[in-house]
């Protein structure tokens, strides 16, 4: 994306964003509650529409290319879309249909996904009887079916208990190295920006840092000694 604004009426929630995620990247941005990144999230799927500035989904722009857009796109929102009443596995058909997926094709994605996360002995299982953590599993395994090239993911782990978190964590960084799958992981809590990621620090609608945990803090600094800095100075 290049150049990107948005304001709702007066107020400006983005201001000339640009960002850029590759195949295997494993982004975090990371910001305050209030820094733009759920309305960011909202012009990448186009449920909202960009006013100002760029948008393409590797190649593809998101306004004349649409569906070839989105279809490159895996997402997690921040609140869950699952349907509590279906089971697992009947969600996922739900999905796989959306993306015009045969149903002996989404069968063996489903069940491969659903290995993938240790939940396949759950598929028959109502979504409303999994726990927080493995809803967020079906989630992730239902972002992944259609095999996208991005996935973006809105504060996945808000909530979530610390095995949980990790497991998340650490599974979509392995497919970030075993797929070339390219990740913008958003996210308040800084210590999901590992020393490994690239950080995008957003505060305000502006991005202040963009870049390997190593280039936006100083000597001896931690990544949230970084964020801190760099968001105080932006206030002030």
């Amino acid at each position: 994306m290049a150049q990107l604004s948005y304001a709702f009426g007066a107020r400006q929630v983005l201001h000339k964003v640009d960002l850029a995620v590759r195949p295997g990247d494993f982004s975090v941005l990371l910001g305050l509650n209030g820094a733009g990144k759920s309305t960011l999230f909202a012009l990448i799927t186009r449920l909202y529409s960009a006013r100002t500035g760029h948008i393409s989904v590797y190649g593809h722009d998101i306004e004349r290319e649409p569906l070839a857009a989105l279809a490159c796109l895996g997402v997690v929102f921040q609140q869950s879309t699952l349907d509590l009443d279906l089971t697992v596995e009947q969600n996922l058909f739900y999905h796989a249909a959306l993306h015009g997926m045969s149903r002996r094709a989404a069968r063996l994605r489903i069940e491969e996904e659903l290995s993938r996360i240790g939940l396949l002995d759950r598929k028959a299982d109502r979504v409303r009887a999994l726990s927080g953590g493995q809803k967020r599993r079906v989630e992730l395994a239902r972002a992944l079916l259609h095999a996208p090239s991005l996935l973006l993911l809105d504060e996945p782990t808000v909530g979530l208990d610390m095995e949980s978190r990790r497991f998340l964590l650490d599974h979509v960084r392995g497919l970030c190295r075993s797929r070339a799958l390219g990740v913008l992981w958003a996210t308040h809590l800084i210590d999901e920006a590992g020393e490994e990621s690239r950080v995008i620090v957003l505060h305000q609608g502006r991005i202040l840092a963009d870049g390997a945990a190593s280039d936006i803090t100083q000597a001896g600094e931690s990544i949230k000694g970084a964020f801190d800095r760099l968001t105080q100075k932006q206030a002030a």
